[in-house]
């Protein structure tokens, strides 16, 4: 870290799948939310948790999205971040948007506990498509009705059949 006066780390469960973006020039931008859990304890005796939006950038040169491609909804991790202020303006008026930029992530679970968390959410989910496709209806296929066709022989014909 560049400026070891503007960092620090963040230890919390993610609140979904990391979404990756492509730059122009083939880098990626990702971004995730860590729910962190506060240091002090509510009137209930409970820790409430706050939810930390966070980006990433990787390199064109990075296979994928490098570590970020490892992490999943509820895994539990350690991002090591920055501070960076964008100052923008919009409609006239200047925007000041603190940003957490993420330098590094540990994981803090064996591979073997988050692989069951994302077999676990694929098998609900597969579950839950099922259950959709039971009820949703069958389609009703119209078929035409049976036409009956009656011979020139049986009928009989205001005009001579020759």
């Amino acid at each position: 870290m560049a400026n070891p006066r503007n960092n620090g780390q963040l230890i919390g469960r993610l609140a979904n799948d990391p979404k990756v973006f492509t730059n122009k020039d083939g880098s990626k931008k990702v971004l995730f939310t860590v729910f962190t859990d506060r240091a002090y304890t509510n009137a209930a005796n409970q820790r409430d948790s706050d939810a930390v939006p966070v980006e990433a950038f990787v390199r064109a040169q990075t296979q994928g999205a490098g570590p970020y491609d490892n992490i999943h909804k509820g895994d539990l991790v350690a991002v090591g971040f920055t501070l960076r202020m964008d100052r923008y303006s919009k409609g006239g008026e200047q925007v000041f948007d603190l940003k957490v930029i993420s330098e590094d992530i540990t994981f803090l679970e064996p591979r073997s506990v988050t692989q069951a968390r994302l077999n676990e959410r694929v098998q609900n989910a597969e579950a839950q498509n099922q259950a959709l496709q039971a009820q949703a209806p069958t389609p009703v296929v119209a078929v035409a009705p049976a036409v009956a066709y009656a011979s020139a022989v049986d009928e009989q014909l205001p005009f001579p059949t020759a």
